[in-house]
């Protein structure tokens, strides 16, 4: 097993992304390295590669064109009307405000697919209010990070339109047949060990009154977090109460578009380009957005989710390797025999190579291709069933996205939060997520796959 060029491959690639290097890069690296493992000759290794890519071109154009629609959303003003409405009526409830940000944030995936564009929009006016009612901001980023993630794992919308239909093609092309609408179904339950470690995050660890520096109205765009600064999500910083506009005709079309793109996915139709395409035409033909915008926008959205896009090609890419190898069996067996056969030591042992894997890469949308190709093999040969092979993927994949300090759901939450230099990246943000939604996951997630 040791000496196995899937696993030598996975290997190398963990320890390149936790030298932070390039995801790209180690991607290719680690493709290579597997392919020279197992006596395949540079230049083919390099075609499977590059033909392989193809397999996730349709996840990498949802990317681009949710990212085009996030700016076009992002552009209308839309999403920071509506948040400082409800904002300021719910601004004294320290409990409920948190909760807010959550759901808030839970929107920003589905109903209107901003990702972490929002943020600067939303926390920055708010940073007064939340010194004032001495509100713990750990807290409020366990807030903003479930929201960033728990919608993509548990509801098949959005992102996790995206996150479940590459659970279910790199299983099908592993050889096991999936619907897309049938990962919604397991997926739940990491979902639901999200929303418990929210509620302990939010009622329980980070309840306590927490003191800062009450800061002046006006804040720097250049301040900053972990390296990250604010101003590279958009938006302009406010006032602590920001200016509360009405909505618009502009507005109104601008939500009228972010439904419909939903209504569309959710529709027997089931396309999400389908939907961000319809949804910047509305945009488009109501005035919300202009034809001249068009360019600047699309290049938004690839400057947004494009990096994300790549990385999902060279992933599939990878996987087409690591399956040409034909050192995927032989893992399974060796695999196989050092487990004995069971299936809680099989669980807990994959779980925690997702987690690894994602906590270097940074993405779980990323991770899935990687591990499917071995992780579905061994679940057959270890007698798990369809559903609890899902949540094993799903879970493994979804691992380390939060606590992660490469991660959007990290650094999004960092860059609103340290705007006054009074937020740390790693112990601010990365550990209470780590600790609040990781480890409920990873017992869920193995329990679940026990008991499915």
């Amino acid at each position: 097993m040791l000496t196995n060029p899937v696993f030598l491959s996975v290997v190398l690639m963990t320890a390149l992304c936790l030298l932070k290097l390039n995801v790209l890069i180690a991607l290719i690296l680690a493709a290579l390295a597997a392919g020279l493992f197992a006596g395949m000759p540079l230049g083919e290794t390099m075609n499977v590669l590059i033909n392989g890519m193809g397999g996730n071109s349709s996840t990498a154009l949802s990317y681009i064109l949710l990212g085009a629609l996030a700016a076009a959303l992002h552009a209308s003003g839309l999403a920071g009307i509506l948040v400082r409405h409800i904002v300021r009526v719910i601004r004294n409830k320290s409990v409920m405000l948190l909760l807010l940000i959550a759901g808030v944030a839970s929107l920003s995936q589905n109903l209107i697919p901003v990702h972490i564009a929002f943020i600067p929009i939303l926390i920055p006016p708010i940073i007064g209010v939340m010194n004032s009612l001495q509100i713990d901001r750990r807290g409020v980023a366990a807030a903003l990070t479930f929201g960033l993630k728990a919608p993509y794992v548990a509801l098949p919308f959005g992102y996790g339109w995206i996150f479940h239909g590459i659970i279910s093609d790199q299983m099908n092309e592993n050889g096991m047949m999936v619907a897309q609408s049938g990962v919604w179904q397991v997926m739940w339950i990491p979902g639901l060990a999200m929303l418990l470690g929210l509620l302990v995050a939010v009622l329980v660890t980070y309840r306590r009154p927490r003191t800062y520096r009450l800061v002046s109205a006006g804040m720097p765009a250049e301040a900053h977090a972990g390296g990250v600064h604010s101003s590279e999500y958009g938006g302009a910083q406010q006032g602590e109460a920001g200016e509360l506009q009405r909505m618009t005709r502009k507005h109104w079309v601008a939500l009228a578009g972010a439904l419909s793109a939903l209504a569309v996915q959710v529709s027997p139709i089931g396309s999400l380009h389908i939907g961000a395409l319809l949804g910047l035409a509305i945009m488009l033909v109501g005035g919300a957005i202009t034809w001249s915008d068009i360019d600047k926008l699309l290049h938004s959205g690839i400057g947004m989710m494009g990096f994300i896009a790549f990385v999902m090609l060279v992933a599939s890419g990878y996987g087409a390797v690591i399956r040409e190898t034909g050192a995927v069996e032989p893992l399974v067996a060796s695999a196989g025999a050092l487990l004995g056969g069971s299936q809680l030591l099989g669980a807990v042992v994959m779980i925690i190579i997702g987690l690894l894997l994602t906590m270097g890469i940074g993405t779980s949308f990323g991770t899935i291709p990687i591990i499917a190709a071995i992780y579905v093999p061994l679940a057959v040969s270890l007698g798990f069933s369809i559903p609890a092979t899902i949540l094993l993927i799903g879970t493994a994949g979804a691992l380390g996205d939060a606590g992660s300090p490469a991660s959007d759901s990290t650094l999004g939450p960092t860059a609103g939060l340290d705007v006054d230099g009074q937020h740390d990246h790693i112990w601010d943000t990365c550990v209470p997520t780590f600790l609040h939604y990781n480890i409920p996951m990873m017992v869920f997630g193995v329990i679940g796959a026990l008991l499915l």
